[in-house]
């Protein structure tokens, strides 16, 4: 079989019912961006849309790579990620009080957001290439956490909160999916239980407590920590069933929500199209969520299973935290809604995400080495 052979019947062999439900996803992002944005639509829509196009192209060109390929290129990967974000700690642009991103000259990038890609390609491989008994043995608990700990200590000091959350809760995930053994998971739940306290009360800045505080009763600050919780709430019940139609939601126009057409722009689909709407794109993120799993469980080896249960488990967890931040359930923690929300590092993440997935399962019968071999 020549290369354009080879080439082709990789594209047909694609499952393209994800990459359809991806775009109807980020289509409804340029509607909603668009109606944020008072209908200007070279105010964000058009650089929304044209970042899909872009990102989509880089997410095909990543699935047709081998998976055997970024085996081997999971710890360089990691590894550079790490040193980017070291990058920030000493030479970082502070944008809004928070120093997340470095200055490129013709761009600024967030290596949080690659980290996000790079700690579930070095877990998916520690675990691949790690002897099932050692999953759950001392030793082998502490190369994954030292994987873990070392970009969360550097997100957090930027600070990071919602970021740092999201790569450990991910990163735990992974832990678990890795077969880690029951008495393992108590003794860690059991050490949460007395460490989170004390990490809120000595490891989080002031303006983060309050924002806990406030999610609790946004009465204590409703001008200042609570605005946002409170206002999301008013929008989102001003639409009703139904919604009040496209580009005819008061609150946005009023420009009550901050942030509505990054973090808050669920509220905009829930303000002009009702619980309707809102299910609709819950129903929609549920059924890409599904695809990924059913994918994952095709894969016959560990790497390929990991990297798809891992790279779904950052997205699963983007939508979640982010709903629950905009309905009132989760504290205000800055996580866009993947696809939807406004912002050119997410959805280059998210989307190079999507094609290490589908690459995963494109060469799903491709022989991996251990341990490197």
């Amino acid at each position: 079989m020549n290369l354009w052979s080879f080439f082709w019947q990789k594209i047909y062999e694609i499952n393209w019912l994800l990459p359809a439900l991806i775009y109807v996803l980020g289509f409804i992002g340029v509607a909603m961006i668009y109606a944020a944005t008072d209908g200007v639509w070279h105010h964000g829509a058009q650089q929304h849309l044209i970042r899909l196009i872009l990102a989509g192209g880089l997410m095909l060109i990543v699935a047709l790579i081998d998976i055997r390929f970024w085996y081997h290129l999971a710890y360089p990967i990691y590894a550079g990620a790490l040193a980017l974000l070291a990058g920030v700690h000493y030479f970082g642009v502070v944008k809004n009080g928070s120093r997340r991103w470095l200055d490129l000259g013709i761009t600024d990038i967030q290596p949080s957001e690659i980290m996000k890609l790079a700690i579930v390609l070095a877990l998916a491989r520690y675990y691949h290439d790690l002897d099932r008994d050692r999953v759950s043995h001392v030793f082998g608990l502490l190369g994954a956490l030292v994987l873990i700990a070392m970009p969360a200590q550097f997100i957090l000091q930027q600070p990071d909160l919602g970021t740092t959350l999201l790569l450990t809760m991910t990163a735990l995930a992974m832990v678990f999916l890795a077969g880690i053994n029951w008495r393992v998971i108590v003794a860690g739940i059991t050490t949460a239980a007395v460490a989170v306290p004390l990490f809120v009360r000595f490891g989080l800045q002031e303006y983060q407590r309050k924002r806990i505080m406030t999610f609790f009763d946004p009465s204590i600050d409703p001008t200042g920590a609570g605005y946002h919780i409170t206002q999301s709430k008013i929008a989102l019940g001003s639409g009703g069933v139904s919604g009040k139609g496209f580009m005819q939601g008061t609150q946005r126009q009023l420009e009550y929500v901050p942030e509505n057409r990054t973090d808050f722009i669920f509220t905009v689909i829930g303000e002009e199209f009702g619980l309707v709407g809102g299910l609709i794109t819950m129903l929609l993120y549920m059924m890409l969520i599904g695809i990924c799993i059913w994918m994952a469980l095709q894969c016959r080896h560990k790497f390929s299973q990991l990297l798809i249960l891992g790279l779904t488990s950052t997205f699963a967890l983007y939508v979640f935290i982010n709903l629950a931040m905009v309905m009132g359930l989760a504290p205000v923690v800055g996580v866009p809604l993947p696809l939807i929300s406004y912002g050119g590092t997410v959805i280059l993440t998210v989307m190079t995400g999507f094609g290490l997935m589908l690459s995963a399962h494109l060469y799903m019968q491709s022989e991996l080495p251990r341990g490197g071999r």
